[in-house]
């Protein structure tokens, strides 16, 4: 049985319940037992055993808004929403430095802090009549005051993929990636569209290999900002690539011998994606199965 997709394994009970009740919110809020999730902007600070740090919510900067993650057990777990606060500009090497270093179902809270807070920062106006919304329901939505539209975050589908033929599995490289990677191909499900439908079509437009029988593997939270990734197999007709170079530097088939004995952490013809990305744990499916 292949391990659990990284993101995934939280312990923290969401308490929804507690969302929709503004007295409870408070009580919670204002328990001593609270705690309130270390971030330095969007990055997490972790002990030496890679777990998340938490302090007290009188920690928060003034004029911060608390986002409740959840129950841990009795004690309420809280994400301070500041102000002024920015998600960074594309993906610092110094925070995938930490994803390597989180203990599993650590981050799993982290991505839900980290989606929930870059949210809120992308959203702070109405999309129906543009006025500055408000955080309600314990940080899971903004409620406009004008026209009293109600904003919930969204998740954004992705589908991540390999095309199996003959034995072998189709895997690509993009041109900002590390030297010798090479990953499961991947792009976001449009409209009108099922996860198949996506499967087939990103796998055509990105190689020019047309696939079938498509069959899902596992699902992960990416939390950059807040995409579903849905890891998928789906088997092509034949092994002819005709490469989009504006998506692709290059795309190679492997034997599963070799995909196998790479993710082992033997040389070979590829690097592997991280163990913390979907990617990985796809490919170790479909190497043993």
């Amino acid at each position: 049985m292949i391990a659990a997709p990284g993101f995934t394994g939280g312990t923290l009970d969401r308490a929804d319940r507690l969302r929709h009740d503004p007295e409870a919110f408070a009580a919670a809020s204002s328990d001593w037992r609270a705690r309130l999730l270390k971030l330095e902007n969007f990055e997490p600070e972790l002990d030496s055993e890679g777990r998340l740090v938490w302090t007290i919510l009188a920690d928060a900067p003034d004029g911060s808004d608390l986002v409740l993650l959840g129950l841990d057990g009795d004690k309420p777990c809280f994400a301070a929403l500041t102000p002024g606060m920015l998600p960074p500009a594309g993906r610092p090497m110094r925070m995938f430095g930490l994803l390597d270093r989180l203990a599993p179902g650590e981050a799993a809270t982290y991505a839900a802090a980290r989606s929930l807070l870059d949210w809120h920062t992308r959203h702070r106006f109405c999309a129906n009549c543009g006025t500055v919304t408000n955080i309600f329901r314990a940080g899971w939505g903004r409620l406009c005051p004008n026209c009293h539209a109600e904003h919930f975050p969204r998740v954004d589908p992705v589908v991540i993929m390999i095309a199996e033929h003959d034995g072998r599995a189709l895997l690509g490289r993009q041109h900002a990636w590390p030297a010798g990677r090479y990953s499961a191909l991947a792009g976001f499900l449009e409209v009108g569209e099922s996860i198949e439908e996506a499967v087939a079509r990103e796998i055509h437009e990105e190689a020019g290999v047309r696939v079938s029988d498509v069959r899902y593997i596992a699902s992960q939270p990416w939390p950059f900002p807040s995409s579903l990734m849905i890891a998928c197999v789906g088997m092509a007709e034949d092994d002819a690539i005709t490469l989009d170079t504006n998506e692709l530097e290059d795309a190679i088939w492997v034997p599963r011998e070799v995909v196998r004995a790479v993710l082992a952490g033997e040389p070979g013809p590829f690097l592997p994606p991280p163990p913390y990305a979907i990617a990985f744990t796809l490919l170790t499916a479909w190497a043993e199965s």
